[in-house]
């Protein structure tokens, strides 16, 4: 049996945590996998209204998306579905997926993956965020997020849906 990192309880307050912009968004990472042996990551996503991620697919994480504010269309293998407040949208590792943040509101959700790793992604393909606010400064280096998504296990597969 492998053995466990042992760590502290502990809690983030709402603005707390190390914050990232990313594509657009602002992410905080609210628990980290140095945090949980690699099992998992916590993450609260803020998306502009109209946002919509590139479509990809994970090949190590489920991920897990509580929404918390707004609402979007999610795309995945064929399937669309929407999601508003308190509703829990997953997605299996290796389904391809995407989603698109209602024109109306920014979306706001705490993302999970298991395993963890997505915070390093976000890291590496982001910048260090010191304000809590949309929009994100800058253009995106959408060549530079795409090497870095295949050093974690993430392939982008093209655009997002079409409205």
């Amino acid at each position: 049996m492998a053995e466990t990192a042992h760590t502290k309880a502990s809690v983030l307050r709402s603005e707390e945590g190390q914050s990232y912009w990313f594509l657009d968004s602002l992410v905080t990472v609210k628990v980290s996998g140095s945090q949980t042996s690699d099992r998992l990551t916590v993450l609260d996503f803020l998306n502009p209204p109209g946002f919509a991620p590139p479509t990809h697919r994970h090949l190590v994480e489920d991920e897990i998306f509580y929404v918390l504010s707004g609402s979007a269309v999610f795309f995945c293998d064929g399937e669309t579905f929407d999601a508003g407040p308190g509703d829990t949208v997953f997605l299996p590792v290796g389904s391809t997926h995407s989603f698109r943040v209602a024109d109306d509101q920014p979306f706001r959700t705490l993302q999970i993956t298991v395993p963890s790793g997505f915070e390093e992604f976000t890291a590496e393909a982001g910048t260090p965020a010191t304000g809590h606010v949309l929009p994100s400064p800058g253009p995106i280096d959408f060549a530079a997020v795409g090497q870095a998504a295949a050093r974690h296990n993430i392939e982008i597969l093209g655009p997002p849906p079409a409205k």
